[in-house]
C-alpha cells in the first residue's frame, strides 16, 4: 500500500493521542513528514518490513516533535519568555537527528512486522535464572 496524507490522517486521528501539530500542518507539510518518516525507517532498518502503521505513528511524533515551540530547543535555544505571558526552559538532551527520535512503540510496530528478523531496538522481556 502507498503512503498517503489520507491514511495518515485516518489512523493518527484513531490512534495516536497528541495530534494538534499533525492536524494544525498544511498538507505540504504533512507529505513532507510522511517522506521523512518513510525515509528515516527505511534506512535504519533497510532489512525490515516497515508496515504503513509504523511510518504514521512516527509521522504524528515528528510533527509534535518539529513544532514551532520544540524546533527553537533543537535549534540550541535553552530558554525564552513573552513578557508576561508565558516562559520556556527546554532540557539539554533534545535530540535532533531523526532517527533518535523513533518511539519504543514505532521499534515495537516493526518488530511485530519481522518476527522472524532479529529485534531492531530495546530488548525483549524475558526471564533469567541465577
Amino acid at each position: 500500500m502507498a503512503l498517503s496524507i489520507t491514511d495518515a490522517d485516518a489512523y493518527i486521528a484513531l490512534n495516536v493521542i497528541n495530534i494538534e501539530s499533525w492536524e494544525d500542518s498544511e498538507d505540504d507539510r504533512k507529505q513532507r513528514i510522511i517522506n521523512v518518516a518513510s525515509r528515516t525507517l527505511s534506512m535504519k532498518f533497510s532489512k525490515y518490513v516497515i508496515p504503513d502503521n509504523a511510518v504514521y505513528e512516527f509521522a504524528a511524533y515528528l510533527a509534535f516533535q518539529l513544532n514551532d515551540t520544540n524546533v527553537q530547543a533543537q535549534g540550541g535555544v535553552r530558554a525564552f519568555s513573552l513578557s508576561g505571558v508565558a516562559s520556556f526552559t527546554f532540557k539539554d538532551d533534545i535530540p535532533t537527528e531523526f532517527s533518535d527520535m523513533i518511539p519504543k512503540h514505532v521499534l515495537d510496530m516493526i518488530n511485530e512486522a519481522n518476527p522472524d528478523l532479529p529485534n531492531v531496538g530495546g530488548r525483549r522481556v524475558g526471564r533469567t535464572v541465577l
